[in-house]
């Protein structure tokens, strides 16, 4: 596809900008959980078939990769979005509010996924004028941090040795217009586990000095928090909490069996083993007090978001020029993760935010029944990422 050559990247954002709307709707009333991504798959690759972009084969269930060429030699670039939902139920009234009982997208991939789709829009009608060539890649299952590392695996990456990786989240916690951007480590390590304790069980109605596994985990929840007492990164404290619970069957019966399922958030490799090694003293401690048998697995896990420091300075520049400098921030380090990470631990990148809280102040959390945000949002998101990606790929290292 050629466009008018007089168009700018900008003036194609704005025409796209309608379609980036449509699309993020019907993602938003369609979500689909981590590897059940099936609609919003189907969705992806007929809208980038359709472009003429070169689809990659994966061997994942679900997910997409598709290629563009530039007319110029030049670096090939990542681009990559996130398009799986949570098992959230929609707390919000919106015209185009989920369709799906139990779902959401509360973490707003739904615009990450919409987003990119139009930044390959907008990159195809310009293509023969580009260098370097471009990797649109749509990831499944980040919130389940197995869908990176299973793409990774099925070989999305061959071919874009000497490359880079841009990518972005929007946040409800900053203003459209705001973008927040920092070199190196950025967002948390995480580690998912799970704590099951196990004991006799029986009747509630007995007095028992001792293993009670409901007491036990009550505990367990209750301590979670000494794993990462003391611990911070550049005075941003290392989290670790409680997620799921399950207990019992049944108020007059002391089950056998209980399970915490939680989360661990660190900065840095040593935070990680100190952490991990709290832990298991916990659950001794537990099981010694307690009279019961404690287990902890680690099921999951993702390492810290690290952007590389030249490929930043490019985002920077490129944020400033199309919001001016008091649009960029400089952030602090995050205790959210994200497993993009996997990606930037194999090219050097980018990962961003960009604001996109509601103006009347009432967008809610992320991974929150109330979870909402400003859409006008996708078109800064989709202008920094496509005029990150040109600059990149065509080596531009200018930092202002």
């Amino acid at each position: 596809m050629v466009s008018e050559p007089s168009l700018s990247l900008g003036a194609l954002v704005d025409a796209a900008f309608d379609e980036m709307i449509d699309t993020r709707r019907l993602l938003h009333r369609r979500p689909e959980l981590g590897f059940e991504e099936v609609e919003t798959t189907s969705l992806i690759k007929q809208r980038l078939g359709s472009l003429g972009l070169d689809e990659r084969p994966l061997r994942t269930p679900t997910g997409a990769a598709f290629a563009l060429t530039g007319g110029r030699p030049g670096r090939p670039v990542v681009l990559r979005a996130d398009i799986d939902a949570l098992p959230v139920t929609e707390g919000v009234d919106l015209p185009f509010a989920s369709e799906m009982a139990g779902r959401m997208h509360a973490c707003g991939h739904d615009a990450h996924t919409a987003a990119l789709l139009g930044v390959a829009r907008v990159l195809a009608e310009r293509a023969e004028d580009l260098a370097g060539s471009y990797l649109f890649v749509f990831q499944p299952a980040e919130e389940l941090l197995g869908g990176a590392s299973s793409m990774l695996d099925a070989g999305v990456l061959d071919g874009t040795e000497g490359g880079a990786v841009i990518g972005h989240h929007v946040t409800s916690l900053a203003p459209v217009g705001m973008v927040g951007i920092r070199p190196g480590v950025t967002m948390a390590e995480v580690h998912v586990f799970a704590i099951t304790v196990s004991g006799p069980g029986g009747h509630g109605a007995i007095a028992r000095s001792g293993g009670d596994v409901v007491v036990a985990i009550g505990q367990a929840v209750l301590d979670l928090g000494s794993a990462v007492a003391g611990m911070d990164f550049e005075q941003v404290p290392c989290m670790c909490t409680a997620g799921k619970v399950v207990a019992g069957s049944a108020p007059n019966v002391v089950p056998d069996r209980a399970t915490l399922w939680g989360t661990l958030r660190t900065f840095t490799p040593q935070q990680c083993a100190e952490a991990l090694a709290r832990l298991g003293s916990l659950c001794r401690r537990l099981g010694d007090q307690h009279g019961v048998e404690v287990e902890f697995q680690v099921l999951g896990s993702a390492p810290a978001v690290v952007n590389d420091p030249s490929v930043t300075a490019v985002t920077q520049a490129v944020a400033r020029r199309v919001l001016g400098a008091t649009g960029v921030l400089a952030l602090p380090p995050v205790t959210p993760s994200d497993d993009v990470s996997e990606f930037l631990n194999r090219l050097p990148g980018c990962y961003f935010f960009v604001g996109a809280a509601l103006a009347d102040g009432s967008s809610g959390t992320h991974h929150s029944p109330r979870f909402a945000i400003d859409e006008r949002a996708l078109a800064v998101a989709a202008r920094v990422m496509a005029e990150t990606a040109v600059a990149v790929a065509g080596g531009d290292t200018t930092a202002d």
